[in-house]
């Protein structure tokens, strides 16, 4: 490649053939190559394994500056958003754009809770699920089995109905996942409760006993509120991106929010938070540190720290920060400072702040690494990790979804390099 000029770019192939191409900027004045007609004009293909240096789409939804640290949705720093909104709040400023004003909140709020309630048919559908059924199978089911009550009067091309289809979605996938996870314990499921808000009646649903009311405590529910606030939307990871690649083909956003559950469901993308609380368990006690540590640094070793360290973020998570004081803050009020399991993490997390090898390489703690901790606090088991990832990560998928629908769009069709048999004969 010859030195870039705005705003083309120029590339030279080795038969002399000289392509010239456009170059895109976004908000923060990054440069983006267009190699969108190098195969119709040209015959040639970019090769980007992963879509490590490939731009999908265009959108307004969140930015992320891995060299920083910084999280934006909508433009807002995600350390201002969890500190003075809540996820219903986030969650309409993702769909919509804008923070909600006190009427919106209301009127978004309301249909979140009248849409909130499953229908009688998916109880008796998740009843012929095993009990050690995992909760994330029994949840992908469900949401597909959800599109079968809506396929007759959706309408995909109708903005409204688009809309009331996501606040579907956010309202219902709560319900669903606590369903699940009662089913687990052979409990029967306790409905919503319309005067709770959103993280309290998941949790409410969630703990609750027949004949024995439980109410969260605050802290707790502030707790949960702030995970869901913080995992709702992360740019084009793996499962929204998915969402997007089934949208593209006009699949209905059921189907959609079932590709971002299956691509959520493997341990490299939402499975973290349950890694890393199992590599804990692992480790045992303090005492084991200085072993696992030095495993941790020996290339040949094929044991490595989960919960430090992250895919784009080279400086401190910013949402590990937050999830940080809310571990300490639950533990405290739970009384468990002195649990093992909790001493030990908060080992770890010293060694990770002052150890050499981990600070140069800005292996950090990353909001895996507490969050799990905070859901076990809480009571939560850890299969139920990735559960509670998908019910915040839906808003992020529904505001994608619905920014996709409202723009042009082509059906997703990468290419590939193709290794196998040059034509042959059948003889």
């Amino acid at each position: 490649m010859k030195q870039y000029e705005p705003p083309f770019v120029t590339l030279t192939l080795s038969d002399g053939t000289t392509i010239k191409l456009a170059t895109k900027r976004d908000r923060f004045d990054r440069v983006f190559i267009d190699t969108s007609v190098l195969f119709s004009q040209y015959g040639v293909c970019a090769y980007d394994v992963g879509l490590q240096s490939t731009a999908i789409c265009q959108s307004a939804i969140t930015f992320i500056n891995g060299e920083k640290g910084t999280l934006l949705y909508r433009g807002y720093p995600i350390e201002q958003l969890a500190e003075q909104h809540d996820f219903t709040d986030v969650s309409y400023l993702l769909l919509y754009g804008e923070r909600p004003t006190g009427k919106e909140k209301e009127q978004f709020t309301e249909k979140i809770r009248h849409n909130s309630a499953i229908q009688s048919e998916l109880h008796l559908f998740l009843n012929s699920f095993q009990h050690d059924a995992h909760p994330m199978s029994m949840l992908l089911a469900n949401v597909a089995a959800l599109s079968s009550f809506y396929q007759q009067d959706f309408d995909i091309n109708q903005p409204e109905q688009r809309k009331l289809a996501a606040v579907q979605l956010i309202a219902k996938i709560p319900t669903l996942a606590a369903m699940a996870y009662q089913h687990s314990l052979g409990r029967s499921p306790t409905p919503p409760q319309d005067e709770m808000g959103y993280a309290e009646n998941f949790l409410h649903m969630l703990h609750n006993v027949p004949g024995k009311q439980y109410t969260p405590h605050p802290l707790f529910v502030k707790a949960l509120d702030t995970i869901l606030t913080l995992h709702a939307d992360h740019e084009q990871n793996a499962s929204t991106s998915s969402v997007r690649a089934v949208a593209s083909t006009g699949s209905n956003p059921f189907a959609c929010v079932c590709a971002g559950l299956a691509a959520l469901w493997g341990p490299a993308h939402g499975g973290a938070n349950e890694a890393c609380l199992k590599m804990l368990q692992a480790i045992g006690d303090e005492s084991h540190i200085d072993t696992y540590i030095k495993r941790a640094k020996n290339p040949d070793d094929p044991f490595r720290l989960m919960g430090f360290g992250h895919r784009v973020y080279k400086y401190y998570d910013p949402r590990a920060k937050i999830m940080q004081k809310i571990c300490h803050d639950v533990l405290k009020v739970l009384g468990n400072q002195n649990d093992p399991l909790f001493k030990l993490a908060n080992s770890l997390e010293k060694i990770a702040l002052e150890d050499d090898y981990f600070v140069e390489r800005k292996l950090y703690p990353n909001v895996d690494f507490y969050s799990g901790i905070v859901l076990k606090a809480l009571g939560i088991p850890a299969n139920m990790f990735t559960v509670i990832f998908a019910i915040a990560r839906t808003t992020g998928w529904m505001a994608h979804w619905l920014e996709m629908m409202d723009s042009s769009y082509r059906i997703n069709r990468p290419r590939q390099i193709y290794l196998g048999f040059p034509q042959r004969d059948i003889t």
